[in-house]
């Protein structure tokens, strides 16, 4: 794909693609919303009914969810959730023009899931969206520069009632950082193209993670305008199956494994979300042990790292603080990530191995209480 000029990408529909909101379809909205508003610490925004769905929209900082729960066979909601439970079906993206990006790129070689269809007499105007990775698709949203986050087509607004008005603050979440997917063996290099000749993606970052006998490759891609960010995972089949293929086996193909959410204090974040119920990963006490190797750190913050399990990396720009929650998805398919940034750009390369590791041990952990 040839790079475009400055004036050109100035004009480019793609360009200023970022997330507007992330749809998830559940099995149970009420209860979803319950979870998000309980043990994150959202807040109701909207509601939508129709004849064959009900949905709830949370916010918390700039991260906007979309819960939807399918009331009827003929919603797609339907089928997702029997095929993969609850997940993320609808990665939302937000542009000036929506009709003209979608023409841009299905002239680039993306794939219409749904073209757009103007409001008339009868309907509200019906916005378009493409393919991406598996069966998630990519709503493209009106949003003038600048504009505050608004709701989903088709959904009212809910007034807050006030209460429980610093919770979010006190948790602290911002926005979403990246977004995990996992793809079979042999995708990769083709995903990482679609999202690049098609959606004007860069390619910035790529990762080999060797975890015991199991091997994946990981490479992301971002929007120019830096606000979309994916990170693409596939198992390397030269080792052992591992966690990768499990969720590939759970999920029943690519999908996403975990959103990762941003903050500024992520030890802040951690204690205030393991009060209200949310449980982490935990990572060894020899981590911290060999941590202030490599990351100079004073007693005090090694301390609140090692005692909230929250992880460390810099890199040229600066440093990170990562966690993984724990899965609560009943096939151990999806969970979440508390991320801060200060002035690190990449993904923390000494984190992503022993992040994984985390992963493996709970995973290893579960299959033990299985066998019982």
């Amino acid at each position: 794909m040839r790079h475009l000029s400055e004036s050109a990408e100035s004009t480019d529909p793609l360009a200023d693609l970022s997330i507007d909101y992330v749809e998830m379809y559940v099995e149970d909205v009420d209860a979803a919303a319950a979870h998000w508003t309980d043990r994150y610490a959202f807040t109701v925004v909207g509601t939508s009914t129709s004849a064959e769905h009900r949905g709830i929209t949370v916010r918390h900082g700039r991260i906007t969810l979309v819960l939807t729960q399918a009331t009827s066979e003929l919603h797609p909601a339907s089928a997702y959730v029997m095929a993969h439970g609850d997940g993320v079906a609808d990665i939302a993206l937000r542009t000036a023009d929506p009709e003209a990006a979608f023409h841009a790129a299905l002239a680039r070689g993306a794939v219409a899931h749904r073209h757009p269809q103007p409001r008339t007499q009868d309907r509200p105007a019906v916005p378009g969206s493409l393919r991406g990775f598996g069966d998630l698709v990519h709503t493209l949203v009106r949003r003038a520069p600048g504009e505050e986050a608004g709701l989903p087509a088709g959904h009212v607004p809910v007034e807050s009632s006030g209460s429980g008005a610093e919770q979010p603050d006190a948790v602290g979440l911002l926005e979403l950082d990246h977004v995990a997917v996992c793809l079979p063996a042999g995708d990769l290099d083709a995903m990482v193209a679609y999202y690049r000749d098609a959606l004007g993606f860069r390619f910035v970052f790529e990762e080999h993670i060797v975890v015991g006998t199991q091997a994946m490759e990981s490479k992301v891609v971002q929007s120019r305008s830096g606000t979309v960010t994916l990170t693409l995972i596939e198992p390397d089949t030269s080792a052992a199956t591992g966690q990768i293929d499990e969720f590939l086996k759970g999920h029943q193909g690519a999908g996403v494994q975990h959103l990762a959410f941003s903050s500024r204090d992520a030890v802040g974040s951690v204690r205030a979300l393991s009060g209200r119920g949310v449980s982490f990963l935990r990572t060894p006490s020899s981590y911290y042990d060999l941590l202030g190797r490599r990351v100079a750190l004073g007693e005090e913050r090694l301390a609140d790292l090692r005692s909230t399990h929250v992880l460390a990396d810099e890199d040229h720009d600066g440093r990170l603080f990562q966690i993984f929650t724990a899965s609560t998805h009943p096939r151990k398919t999806l969970f979440f990530e508390v991320i801060e940034r200060q002035g690190a750009a990449t993904f923390g390369s000494a984190n992503i191995k022993a992040l994984y590791e985390a992963v493996e041990l709970e995973r290893t952990k579960q299959r033990g209480f299985d066998q019982r």
